[in-house]
C-alpha cells in the first residue's frame, strides 16, 4: 500500500512529466516534431537529470564491479528511489546488452485503456531513456538506451553499452 505522500510525490512527478513533454512539444517548430528533434531533447532532459541523480546516489556506495552489477543497480536501488518500485525483469545477453522490463510503467499508466496512443508512447519515454543514459555516463558507461512498448502500460528498455 502508498502512503500518502507516496501517492502525493507520485502524482506531482507525473504532473511535472506531462507538462515537460507537453511544453517541449507545444514550443516546438513544425519541422521539429517531424523529424525527432523534440525526442532528442526530452531525452537530453532526462540524460542530464540521470547524471545529477545517480552523483547524488552513489557519492556513499561503495564501487561497482562490473557492468552487471551497475545495472543491478541501476534496476534495484535507481529505479526505486525514482519510480517507487523495482524494475521487474533485468535480463542480458552478456556481450553488452540488457533489457529492463517493466509490467506497469508509471508514464505509460494513463494509456492502459487506450491501445491508439502506442504510436504517440514514446514522446513519454524519451526522458526515462536519457535518464538511464545518464546515470550510466556518471557511472563511466556509454551507451545507448532504447525503448519498445508492445502493450500498455509495459515497456522495455534496451540498453546497448559500447566500448571505448
Amino acid at each position: 500500500w502508498k502512503t500518502k505522500q507516496e501517492m502525493a510525490d507520485e502524482a506531482l512527478f507525473l504532473l511535472l512529466h506531462n507538462e515537460m513533454v507537453s511544453g517541449v512539444y507545444k514550443s516546438a517548430e513544425q519541422g521539429e516534431v517531424e523529424n525527432g528533434r523534440c525526442i532528442t531533447k526530452l531525452e537530453n532532459m532526462g540524460f542530464r537529470v540521470g547524471q545529477g541523480l545517480i552523483e547524488r546516489f552513489t557519492k556513499d556506495t561503495a564501487r561497482f564491479k562490473d557492468e552487471l552489477d551497475i545495472m543491478k543497480f541501476i534496476c534495484k536501488d535507481f529505479w526505486t528511489t525514482v519510480f517507487k518500485k523495482q524494475i521487474d525483469n533485468l535480463r542480458t545477453n552478456h556481450q553488452s546488452i540488457f533489457n529492463l522490463s517493466t509490467a506497469k510503467f508509471l508514464h505509460l499508466r494513463k494509456f492502459d485503456q487506450w491501445k491508439v496512443y502506442v504510436f504517440c508512447s514514446f514522446q513519454y519515454l524519451a526522458f526515462t531513456c536519457g535518464l538511464i543514459r545518464g546515470g550510466l555516463s556518471n557511472l563511466g558507461i556509454k551507451s545507448i538506451v532504447t525503448a519498445e512498448v508492445s502493450s500498455m502500460p509495459a515497456c522495455k528498455f534496451q540498453v546497448m553499452i559500447q566500448k571505448l
